[in-house]
């Protein structure tokens, strides 16, 4: 299983890269591999206001349609428009191509609390 080394994760399956007040936030390569091909993502609208581990969208593959949990609280600054017509690019680049939104985060410090890679690849252990 991918876990790159300079994320954050949670355990709901979300995986957050903090770029100074900006963090983008996506599902992990465990995630998409237990849904299956994706065929649609709903994602919010720019400017939604989004608090720690509230549901801001959800993926839908061809067995399920799971929710997306926001790691971090802040505003939605961009989403992944490519995922309108491209919802595979979660399962051929869940770390690249494959993020979901961009959030401004209203605490950067926030996102320590999150797990490491260490703790993530532990917790799939469980």
């Amino acid at each position: 299983m991918n876990v790159p080394n300079d994320l954050k994760y949670t355990k709901s399956h979300e995986w957050v890269r903090v770029d100074g007040d900006v963090a983008t936030v996506g599902i992990t390569d465990h995630a998409q591999s237990e849904l299956g091909d994706i065929v649609f993502v709903d994602l919010p609208n720019v400017g939604r206001a989004i608090g720690a581990e509230e549901t801001f969208g959800s993926v839908e593959s061809v067995k399920t349609v799971s929710d997306i949990y926001s790691p971090v609280s802040g505003e939605v600054v961009e989403v992944n428009e490519s995922l309108g017509s491209q919802s595979e690019l979660v399962n051929s680049d869940p770390y690249g191509g494959g993020w979901l939104v961009k959030i401004k985060l209203n605490d950067p410090s926030a996102a320590d609390s999150l797990l490491s890679p260490e703790g993530y690849s532990a917790s799939l252990n469980d």
